[in-house]
């Protein structure tokens, strides 16, 4: 199918062909009809990739605060990998469109199959052919509705939040200024319920059409015309609400706000304008100053957005998605009239062209569509319709795996190719000798074509099953989302694929089980998890310096793991764990590595209100590993400290950017300090690809993995209650 894409750094935008989407649980699978320019955002969003790289940071400062954080945690090169990675990436555009159901998911049953819906998103509703949209994403049109009109949806559901905000009542009087899109359609919506509509734009052509459509009056802000029309309308006493909907950098329509509104009136900014409050005005008149939130309740809500988890309406009576059906509704029914917006109607086909013309100004338009074909071929693949046990490794008869000639190379196949595998992984593996890149998979169709173009994909699809079934594919690099880990391991295991999985393993005792059942059954147990710091070339070094341990050791572990942006996938801990069950099997593997052996008990105890926890591993020679995960630590802290102590001698890491060894009056410290922080992620997948091509073991043995995830699972237990879990006995 054909997507809409621009890549950000170059500013390039193109017509792409990309896989097309999986159906998954919980939503449905979508063939546009219409989708919607939105000549305000998108724009905007063109011509800034169309900038500098000076230009750009200067426009997104929150970025380029972000930016100078990863370079304090992880380095200047790995920072520039990730950025220049993300930069260099095709992103989607649109996020307004009508189409048809084509596909049902799982979970849902308010649509079927043929149902004309309308769909909101920027990751859900693009300009594309077809698209995955989750349920509280999409809503039915109302029958007589042409698909046409209801592509305005989102930005209609946009203008009815900032309505909303505004509290506008019956009888009162509001100033609109920007006759955008955006504006036009907050006139509409202000005259259906009985306000009076002052509008305010530069441009003529705008004014005459927001008249037309029912405002009172409009003009130039520059000009007495708006200041003349609201005193007439409001006896001198100024507007009771504006609605600020328009952009640029100009500050103008705050300080016009400012000097039209009345005492205590109310101030919405909807669009993203300069706010440079002047202080004297907003005090002077105590101005009620608010924010919309583009669609309403629930955006920026992964439970309400990607999980369909909707809000009760005793409690929340205009969310997202009643705020798209609602403005279906008034558009079915004539109250808001969204024809003579509709400047330009452009073939899918010239999607490219139209964007261009619109950023020359060529094409002037309030509101551009896109039309696509009416063929519905090749829909696409849907998807697939407190004691801790340490569960025994048992394996089935088998042969010895496969020898690859040494001139063959290793075909690997990508399911996910997210943040962390197109910076940390895939780069190593593309520039390796003897490896080919086989397929990506992944359930987004624009994600896996950035991948094979990044790195050289032979092929990029959303069907697993295909590359499973793939006898020419070695090993398959399982590298989703948490809770997907467990799952797709045991399908590639079943399929006699190696497999690399990023941790963790599993996140419950059930699925660590399933996974153990597929080695059974297949007799495939080549796995490997990527614990990749036992891997790290300093920790390495600093180990053979400390040498061989006679006594028991004490070992301690700090991970100042700071804390998430709202919305992270992370936080969702009812389905992808708790973040010490995604990432803590890190820090006990290499607690294990040094210690030389498996944990057999688990003690972990938690702070109140936050997610620090502090997890006591005990070792069959009476070691003990204290690791220390802490969310409330200092940014500018290294992020990871290790000391080990035993036998008169100390290890220290640093972060991965040095090691000391003191033994009695000697002190030995790494040579030189790495360029960057190497965690171990390229001389791990050496050892892997080695392992696939020579047939020798994997780099950790297989009961080493299980015994980490099994004591990852055990922090869990023991906070629950109270105690600690000896995992010895739950074998």
């Amino acid at each position: 199918m054909k997507q809409v894409v621009q890549n950000y750094k170059s500013g390039e935008l193109a017509l792409l062909d990309v896989p097309v989407p999986g159906c998954k649980p919980g939503g449905v699978l979508v063939r546009t009809a219409y989708s919607l320019i939105s000549t305000g955002t998108e724009l905007m969003k063109v011509s800034e990739a169309g900038m500098s790289m000076l230009g750009k940071a200067r426009s997104r400062p929150d970025q380029v605060a972000k930016v100078v954080q990863s370079v304090a945690t992880n380095g200047v090169p790995a920072t520039y990998r990730k950025v220049m990675g993300k930069l260099d990436s095709y992103t989607p555009l649109g996020y307004s469109l009508c189409g048809v159901v084509e596909q049902v998911g799982a979970g849902v049953d308010d649509v079927k199959v043929g149902d004309l819906v309308a769909c909101a998103g920027n990751e859900h509703a693009l300009h594309a052919e077809l698209n995955w949209v989750p349920k509280n994403l999409y809503a039915p049109v109302p029958d007589g509705l042409a698909p046409r009109d209801a592509a305005f949806g989102t930005v209609g559901s946009i203008a009815m939040q900032g309505v909303r905000q505004g509290e506008s009542r019956l009888g009162e009087v509001a100033l609109v200024i920007g006759l955008g899109l955006i504006g036009q359609l907050v006139a509409q919506l202000l005259t259906a319920s009985g306000v009076r509509v002052v509008g305010a734009d530069p441009d003529p052509a705008r004014c005459e059409l927001a008249e037309r459509l029912g405002a009172a009056a409009c003009g130039d802000p520059a000009s007495p015309a708006v200041e003349s029309a609201v005193a007439e309308l409001t006896d001198g006493h100024g507007v009771d609400q504006v609605y600020l909907a328009a952009g640029g950098g100009s500050n103008q329509p705050v300080e016009l706000a400012a000097r039209l509104c009345r005492d205590r009136g109310r101030v919405v900014d909807i669009g993203k304008c300069r706010l440079d409050l002047p202080w004297n005005a907003y005090y002077e008149k105590e101005l009620d100053v608010r924010f919309s939130r583009s669609y309403g309740p629930g955006r920026y809500d992964p439970e309400y957005e990607l999980e369909g988890r909707d809000y009760p309406i005793g409690y929340v009576r205009w969310t997202e998605r009643r705020n798209l059906a609602c403005f279906l509704d008034l558009v079915a029914r004539g109250r808001v009239d969204v024809g003579p917006l509709i400047s330009h109607t452009a073939a899918f086909d010239d999607a490219v062209e139209t964007y261009r013309r619109l950023g020359d100004g060529e094409l002037k338009a309030v509101a551009v569509l896109f039309r696509y074909p009416e063929q519905a071929d090749g829909a696409g693949a849907s998807a697939a319709a407190p004691k801790v046990a340490v569960p025994a490794v048992r394996r089935g008869g088998r042969a010895s795996a496969p020898v690859r000639a040494a001139r063959t190379p290793v075909r690997l196949a990508f399911v996910g190719a997210g943040n962390y595998a197109s910076s940390m992984l895939l780069p190593h593996l593309a520039r390796r000798d003897g490896v080919e890149l086989s397929t990506v998979v992944t359930t987004t169709a624009l994600s896996a074509a950035n991948a094979q173009r990044k790195f050289g994909f032979a092929g990029a699809t959303t069907d697993l099953d295909a590359v499973l079934g793939d006898d020419s594919v070695d090993a398959v690099f399982v590298v989703t989302r948490h809770s997907s880990h467990a799952d797709l391991t045991r399908k590639a295991l079943l399929a006699g694929k190696a497999v690399f999985v990023e941790k963790p393993l599993a996140l419950t005792e059930e699925e660590l089980t399933g996974v153990l059942a597929a080695v059974e059954e297949s007799g495939n147990d080549r796995l490997q998890v990527g614990f990749n710091r036992r891997f790290a070339p300093l920790l390495r070094q600093a180990e053979q310096r400390f040498g061989p341990r006679t006594g028991p050791a004490s070992l301690r572990y700090l991970v100042n793991a700071g804390r998430l942006d709202q919305g992270s996938w992370y936080l969702r801990q009812d389905t992808e764990g708790s973040r010490f069950a995604g990432e803590g099997g890190h820090f006990i593997d290499t607690a294990s590595r040094l210690l030389g052996a498996d944990p057999v008990s688990v003690y972990a105890v938690a702070a109140s209100g936050n997610e620090d926890l502090q997890v006591v591993l005990g070792y069959p020679d009476g070691s003990t590993a204290t690791i220390g995960y802490v969310t409330t630590g200092a940014a500018g802290f290294p992020k990871e400290t290790l000391d080990l102590v035993a036998d008169g001698k100390v290890l220290q890491l640093d972060d991965f950017v040095r090691t000391s060894v003191y033994d009695g009056r000697k002190r030995w410290v790494s040579s030189r300090l790495p360029k960057a922080r190497d965690k171990g992620q390229s001389a791990e997948l050496a050892a892997f690809v080695r392992a696939v091509r020579t047939g020798g073991p994997m780099p950790v043995p297989l009961e080493s993995l299980v015994a980490t995830t099994a004591a990852t699972l055990a922090v869990r237990a023991s906070l629950a209650g109270g105690a600690p879990v000896t995992l010895a006995e739950a074998r």
